[in-house]
């Protein structure tokens, strides 16, 4: 049988190489996902600089990359929902997950964010094939229009706001946001680690630092309840249907994030799921993404995300089964993990001080900053920290941030 020009055969020894390789990969995305601040593109810079460094056939380094990118993205949840929770009187304007943790939800949230990355495996595998062949297709059309398409994302978030007020934050935050991403992102620093890239500063500081400012006020993890999933099981399934749909967006289009394609998703789901729905299809766009940007990587030759841009650069040939499978084992592995060790991550970050805790983190982010782009990441980390904090204070989502990326597309900068 051939898949993509690809026979597919069963050689035991082969077998057990490949597998030991998967897992090694799945030990990196383990510990990557569970790190406060480190993001999965951070993860693929590193992966890319040791890539040639590995002693094993590049085939399996690529396994094991993909391997490491379909851990992360299930495991990235959990400091995500352990780390910058604000203090309950601010629950209105903080972030979906950490609105659940601090109603004593937070265990029924990472189960929820693990079937939401796990449905979308099962989902996005079989659903790419045909999606590739319509955007193989359609794919000219697509990027000739890019700037058309990004606006019109944009307009899109702009909308969706509540309020007025929201409407105009938005526009704001995107807008500043935008000029930050032309002026920054031309830059190239030298870099400590000897893989440099200004994103890493720019996400930390306008994405991460933001929520532990907001959150040093705050009391913490408090005291979690029970792991029932009180969101229907039929909704789950159909907002996991809407993240994988909206994986194929981020895996195929430029600039836009999981943020913003899981925005789209719940577009799509009949009934408001709020704050749980939201997880749910973050979480699925986020591990669909891995699957599409494969295919999209296989069909069109351009790698849409920092693990395939890995793989590239380990100069593996595109053996489609083997990662889909390594993809698949890493996916279920991931699953297991987050159910594993999610409640103990959440229990333990409970009893730290949270302050302490929340100023280690901002540090570590800033260590980061200055490793990946030098003196210069650090002062992009600074200003995109005081942007960062804008959206809730002008009553809009942080997701307009993603102007970042999104406006030196439409400018062609």
């Amino acid at each position: 049988m051939e898949v993509f020009g690809t026979r597919l055969l069963l050689d035991p020894a082969a077998t057990g190489t490949t597998l030991a390789f998967v897992l090694g990969g799945v030990g990196i995305g383990t510990i990557s996902g569970l790190t406060p601040g480190i993001h999965v593109n951070n993860l693929a810079l590193l992966l890319a600089s040791m890539a040639t460094s590995i002693t094993g056939p590049p085939k399996l380094v690529g396994a094991a990359i993909i391997a490491a990118g379909v851990v992360h993205s299930f495991l990235d949840v959990v400091p995500a929902l352990a780390l910058g929770v604000p203090d309950p009187v601010m629950a209105a304007s903080a972030l979906p997950g950490h609105r659940l943790v601090i109603e004593g939800q937070g265990r029924e949230a990472i189960r929820l964010s693990a079937l939401g990355s796990g449905l979308a495996v099962a989902i996005a595998v079989p659903l790419a094939f045909p999606v590739t062949t319509v955007m193989t297709g359609a794919y000219p059309l697509l990027r000739d229009h890019l700037p058309l398409l990004l606006l019109g994302t944009a307009g899109f978030l702009v909308l969706t706001e509540p309020t007025t007020r929201g409407k105009v934050g938005g526009v704001v935050a995107f807008s500043a946001s935008a000029v930050l991403g032309i002026l920054a992102l031309p830059l190239s620093p030298s870099a400590p680690l000897g893989v440099g890239s200004v994103l890493t500063p720019l996400f930390a500081g306008l994405f991460g630092a933001p929520v532990l400012v907001d959150a040093m006020g705050g009391t913490g993890v408090p005291e979690q309840e029970g792991s029932a999933l009180t969101m229907p099981r039929t909704m789950i399934l159909i907002t996991a249907l809407a993240g994988a749909f909206a994986g194929a967006i981020v895996g195929y289009l430029p600039g836009v994030s999981s943020a913003i394609a899981a925005v789209l998703a719940l577009a799509l789901v009949p009934n408001r799921t709020e704050a749980r729905g939201f997880i749910v299809a973050s979480s699925g766009v986020n591990t669909a993404n891995t699957i599409f940007a494969l295919f999209a990587l296989v069909s069109l030759g351009t790698p849409r995300t920092g693990v395939m841009v890995a793989l590239r650069e380990t100069n593996a040939p595109l053996d489609l089964p083997m990662l889909l499978v390594s993809a698949a084992i890493a996916g279920l592995v991931g699953f297991v993990l987050v159910l594993l060790l999610g409640d103990t991550y959440l229990e333990t970050v409970g009893r730290m001080d949270y302050r302490r805790l929340s100023v280690g983190v901002l540090c570590l982010l800033v260590a980061a900053s200055f490793l990946f782009a030098n003196l210069l990441g650090a002062w992009l980390f600074v200003c995109s920290a005081v942007l960062g904090v804008l959206p809730p204070r002008l009553g809009c989502r942080r997701v307009h941030l993603m102007g970042v990326l999104m406006g030196p597309l439409v400018v062609g900068a």
